[in-house]
């Protein structure tokens, strides 16, 4: 192929975010360079999302509009890969037959056999894989920030939720060896990462099935040092130099233990940032989606949490609307909500997910309700969220440039170890990859303004 350029366009959360990375990775290896827009590009990857409806309209949607740029230039590849590849397969090829390539969420590093295979093939090439080859962090990676990574821990989720059809896409939850991630996370500080990100769909699970198949080190096994296999993780990820700020994500309300938030105290590199998904405030919802926990038990951990880490941010995930949710249901989760105090939340109207339990239930709540409930819960999250940020007009916080602002080519905007976005005012030394102290000037719900006191005084 003559134009050998790529564009990737990723759905979902930080998992695809990651494989997106990867699959750049394995692209350049091929010899591909980037291109800024589908239109330039000799190679279009779709990395997709599956989690909820709009996801998988988005993703159609996109694919349409590729096809006349498709029947222009013949030799353009489309390539879907990801969560949405894995659960529509034959459909997706059905619905979009000019795409080249569907692989899942197994596969990625079949891509240049896989394109090579499109070569000599008029119909689209189709693999999908019942368990995974590799984990995403065994490929090369092309990261578009130089400063920070997403390391993964473990891939596949051993819950049962019942709205949620990750487990059936991504498969059972794996585990990777502490030794061969602390070996990555050294690579990576070397290679000038000063920030990482540790990745699984559970991470307070981290480690059990090694320990089940005995494949853990007997100096790291759980109970040998108090600590369970991920709080000892952050120990040891934590002492490796040259890494500044340790975020990870996600951990289950049910699986948490003191232990992380200990560490969330004691290593400097941790950051005091804490994403804790309530789903829903009512018991009986969190019983019909099989949370696994109540919602005493989850103010209890947002207490401990505050009381082990006073200056934690706290944030987490609410879904509207689940089957059955009556308006008690609904008023327990904004009374949970406003005792929580969240610092930010991701707010959803239930998806319904062909494959989960859910999908099944009877009582699926009404568009209406939906429609009804949804601004009232992100009235009260976009409250608390301003009260959060307003706590921190004139205060000094440590941020991490990331890059030009998106909105105003006069300021820059990065990341307070609390996750806060911070937009400055460009200046000498503020680039990205840099640390500055920097003073909050005003505030909004989504983001702060500050400046670097030493720059304006």
């Amino acid at each position: 192929m003559a134009n050998r350029t790529y564009f990737i366009k990723t759905f979902g959360c930080q998992m695809n975010e990651h494989d997106s990375e990867r699959a750049a990775g394995v692209l350049r290896t091929m010899g591909y360079t980037p291109a800024p827009d589908p239109e330039s590009a000799g190679l279009v990857l779709f990395n997709t999302c599956a989690i909820r409806e709009n996801a998988d309209n988005k993703l159609y949607g996109q694919l349409s509009g590729l096809k006349p740029l498709k029947l222009a230039d013949p030799s353009k590849k489309i390539v879907v890969g990801g969560c949405l590849a894995q659960k529509d397969q034959q459909l997706m090829a059905k619905k979009a037959p000019y795409i080249d390539v569907v692989y899942g969420t197994h596969n990625m590093g079949r891509l240049p056999d896989l394109l090579a295979k499109a070569d000599s093939q008029s119909f689209p090439v189709i693999e999908i894989l019942e368990h995974t080859e590799m984990f995403p962090s065994a490929l090369p990676a092309a990261r578009d920030v130089a400063h920070h990574a997403w390391v993964s821990i473990s891939i596949g989720c051993d819950n049962k939720c019942t709205f949620c059809i990750v487990p059936s896409l991504r498969g059972p939850e794996k585990s990777r060896r502490i030794g061969d991630i602390a070996e990555e996370v050294r690579m990576l500080a070397a290679d000038g990462v000063m920030e990482i990100t540790l990745l699984g769909q559970n991470v307070n699970s981290y480690g059990r099935d090694l320990v089940r198949a005995g494949d853990v080190p007997d100096a790291f096994a759980e109970g040998k040092r108090n600590r369970t296999l991920f709080a000892e993780l952050l120990h040891v990820v934590g002492e490796i130099d040259g890494i500044k700020r340790i975020r990870f994500t996600s951990p289950h309300p049910k699986d948490f233990t003191i232990d992380v938030l200990e560490a969330m105290r004691d290593i400097p590199a941790v950051c005091e940032q804490l994403h804790m998904p309530l789903q829903s405030g009512s018991d009986r919802i969190l019983r019909a989606m099989r949370r696994s926990y109540r919602s005493a038990r989850f103010l209890n951990l947002v207490a401990q949490a505050r009381e082990i880490v006073p200056d934690v941010a706290i944030s987490t995930d609410i879904i509207v609307g689940f089957p059955g949710e009556t308006e008690e249901d609904f008023e327990d989760t904004m009374r949970v909500t406003e005792q929580a105090a969240f610092d930010s939340a991701f707010t959803f109207k239930y998806s319904k997910r062909p494959g989960t339990v859910a999908a099944d239930l009877e009582e699926q709540v009404d568009q209406a309700v939906m429609d009804e409930r949804f601004p009232r819960l992100s009235a009260l999250t976009k409250r608390l969220s301003e009260e959060s940020h307003a706590r921190q007009l004139g205060k000094i916080q440590e941020v991490l440039i990331e890059g030009p602002s998106k909105t105003d080519a006069t300021m820059m905007s990065g990341r307070t170890r609390h996750n806060r976005l911070v937009h400055l005012p460009a200046g000498p030394g503020i680039v990205p990859g840099t640390f500055h102290d920097v003073r909050i000037t005003r505030t909004a719900d989504h983001y702060l303004i500050g400046d670097v006191p030493a720059l304006v005084s």
